[in-house]
């Protein structure tokens, strides 16, 4: 029976003998391989911290004592270690393993940690409330890899860290060289430099005390190290030099990221399982370079995600044009603001999930300033296997308050090339463009425009207005299909712009029945939260029914099986739509408007669509391409 097979929870390691721990080692990167090929996933960064976990598992006791990973997808030899060996068969799969540490799965998972930069101010909370309960029975160790050191806020947490030389905490800092690109900027320098055993450490200089560098692939001098530092009963960092992507040829021959994410592959050619189609971001890569071609005022930045946010055909074309920041959101955007001011135009291309790091900078820095600063959000909208802390369904929420920014939200690659141009040439203040993670798709294009707002379709009588934003304008228009069918009128349209809220929006919502938006962003002050006040300061009656995410984080799962679990499908919508306007025909014929959507909305769902127009369809202002 292999090793691997006999291990259920930590305790077991601590009953293996050294050579049988090496033999473990040697196990469990076989199973990283073979699984997460299969699944995809963070292979690279978990092949690089395999002695390093069995090191901490054997030295601390999980649960008593508590280890947070920064970040959090360096998890998986520790979930394998903990007992969830037969998940890995679903790894970022509906009802399978998250990628990230989960408290839902297990006791050994304290944080769910996955953005970068957080463990160690959770490790000086958890430290301090010991102190001040008295409890001495306990260790708390923050293990920080993958360029997180480089994140603002882990140096804010050491600074207070530094500050309790009384309050034991060990850090582990997981020095791979690498976020998903090669680490950048000063520290990675003086990393160099205590790696190579040259000059005084800056943790050290803190007040801190230093163990290391030692090697994270001798199990025997992890281990050391680790109990060295519980008996100084002190803050300490322990400096542990890993080797990302560490034994797969596939991933340690990938000068790009090492593995970081690999998609499903064979493991043994390291060949990808499918072809993936054009993605949105491959399309704002490309466009990105023709503009810069156009404009030497064009400068991309990104925080440690040149290649995932689709700046790698920049940054081989125009080397210099391109600035990585390492993890750090926040400077990052008031960078950009310092470079508009100096009579450059930047594009901070940037997750969606990780601006929300950088509210305050954009409100006050970029906005405030009224700089002409474009944002480039990848991953909008729902993510899927990457988890609750990576979908992207708050940033229209958030950043839909920040006066004088205009954001737009693509809904295939040609108006994403189109959007991104307009943007760009915008100067009266910010700008931003919004897209999922996946495959841009076919070009869905307009039968017509009206002030601004494309229209993908219009049959029949004026009942529902759909609004599509961005991506789900492929499902406005089934639903649109299956609302003729059962012989109801609907118009489709594309505001683009979504914010300001276009007032043509009033003008078409008026000559309808019913209005809907269908948007992948929380529905709690979302797009249709702002067009629904547009209507109310318009004085459009018209009811409106915002579809769009629950406020809730949502499990992982694909983008499909997420959409659908938050009613975003085309039955779903057809059926309440059909319910909405069943309602309004059921409306007493006596009451006046106000009561009649009141009444309307709260009316059954199963009687035959609605037979009688508000409007005469010739009246409605379209300009060209009339579908009947």
């Amino acid at each position: 029976m292999a090793l691997l097979e006999t291990v259920r929870d930590p305790a077991r390691l601590r009953e293996l003998t050294a050579g049988e721990l090496r033999d473990l080692a040697g196990e469990i990167r076989a199973f990283l391989i073979e699984r997460v090929s299969a699944t995809g996933g963070h292979l690279g960064p978990n092949l690089g911290v395999v002695e390093l976990t069995i090191a901490l598992h054997t030295v601390f006791e999980s649960p008593r004592d508590r280890l947070l990973w920064d970040t959090g997808h360096q998890s998986y030899v520790h979930k394998i270690l903990t007992g969830r060996q037969a998940g890995f068969d679903r790894l970022r799969k509906s009802g399978g393993l998250s990628g990230y540490p989960s408290r839902e799965e297990s006791e050994h998972d304290l944080v769910e940690n996955s953005h970068a930069s957080t463990a160690l101010s959770y490790a000086d909370g958890l430290a301090r409330a010991d102190a001040h309960l008295g409890r001495r029975d306990r260790a708390t160790v923050a293990i920080i890899g993958d360029g997180a050191m480089t994140g603002g806020m882990a140096w804010e947490a050491l600074n207070n860290i530094a500050g309790g030389p009384e309050r034991p905490l060990v850090i582990v800092l997981n020095d791979n060289q690498r976020s998903y690109a090669p680490t950048v900027g000063g520290l990675a320098e003086h990393l160099a430099d205590l790696r190579a055993g040259r000059g005084p450490g800056v943790f050290e200089q803190l007040g801190l005390g230093y163990l290391g560098p030692v090697d994270g692939h001798d199990l025997p001098a992890v281990q050391d190290s680790l109990r060295r530092a519980v008996a100084l009963g002190r803050p300490v960092v322990v400096h542990v030099i890993t080797a990302k992507g560490k034994g797969s040829r596939h991933t340690e021959t990938n000068d790009l990221d090492l593995g970081h994410a690999v998609k499903p592959m064979d493991p043994y050619t390291g060949q990808a399982l499918k072809v993936s189609p054009p993605s949105f971001t491959s399309v704002f890569g490309e466009k990105l370079v023709e503009l810069a071609e156009q404009r030497n005022d064009l400068v991309a930045i990104t925080a440690a995600m040149t290649e995932p946010t689709g700046l790698l055909p920049l940054q081989r074309r125009f080397p210099h044009r391109v600035i990585d920041v390492g993890i750090a959101e926040q400077h990052a955007v008031t960078m950009a603001a310092g470079l508009s001011m100096g009579g450059v135009h930047p594009v901070v291309a940037i997750y969606s999930t990780f601006v929300n790091r950088a509210l305050d900078q954009l409100l006050m820095d970029v906005a405030l300033h009224r700089r002409p600063v474009t944002f480039v959000l990848d991953r909008s909208g729902v993510t899927g296997d990457d988890g609750p802390s990576h979908n992207g369904m708050w940033d229209l929420s958030v950043l839909q308050v920040v006066p004088g920014l205009r954001i737009a939200a693509p809904r295939d690659g040609t108006r994403l090339a189109e959007l991104l141009a307009e943007a760009v040439a915008w100067h009266e203040g910010p700008t931003l463009l919004r897209f999922p993670k996946g495959p841009a798709g076919e070009d869905l294009p307009a039968t017509a425009t009206f002030n601004g707002i494309d229209v993908l379709r219009r049959s029949g009588r004026l009942d529902v207005l759909i609004i599509a934003v961005g991506a789900l304008a492929g499902l406005a228009l089934t639903v649109a299909d299956g609302g003729r069918a059962q012989g109801i009128g609907v118009t489709v349209v594309d505001p683009r712009w979504v914010t300001p809220v276009n007032p043509a929006l009033a003008d078409l919502a008026r000559r309808h029945r019913l209005a809907i938006t269908v948007e992948d962003n929380s529905r709690a002050g979302g797009v249709g939260s702002a067009i629904a006040q547009a209507l109310r300061d318009a004085d459009v009656h018209t009811p409106l029914r915002e579809f769009g995410i629950p406020r809730r984080f949502l499990s992982h799962g694909t983008r499909a099986e997420v959409l659908a679990a938050c009613g975003l499908t085309a039955q779903n919508i057809t059926r309440v739509v059909v319910g909405l306007l069943t309602g309004l025909d059921a409306a007493p014929a006596s009451a006046d408007i106000d009561d009649r959507v009141v009444v309307g909305l709260l009316t059954g769902l199963d009687a035959a669509p609605a037979s009688a127009d508000i409007d005469d369809p010739g009246t409605w202002p379209v300009h060209s391409g009339e579908e009947h």
